[in-house]
């Protein structure tokens, strides 16, 4: 079977083609979607972090003044 001189089997692999290239797009979106909430999740891991160091250097320390 010819379509406009075509055979049909080109056709498809065409498509096919075209619907691998929109899966490895669904793919890379998804990849970039995970990646951003990773960093998001560390960044505010790495943040509390942080501002308990912060917390703790505001506090005077109890053991320096016993011991001195």
């Amino acid at each position: 079977m010819l379509i406009l001189g075509i055979p049909w089997w080109v056709f498809m692999f065409i498509l096919f083609i075209f619907i691998s290239g929109y899966m490895a797009f669904r793919a890379m979106v998804a990849e970039r979607r995970l990646e951003k909430q990773f960093i998001e999740s560390q960044g505010q891991v790495y943040m509390e972090r942080i501002e308990k160091e912060r917390i703790q250097k505001k506090q005077p320390k109890n053991t320096e003044q016993i011991s001195g």
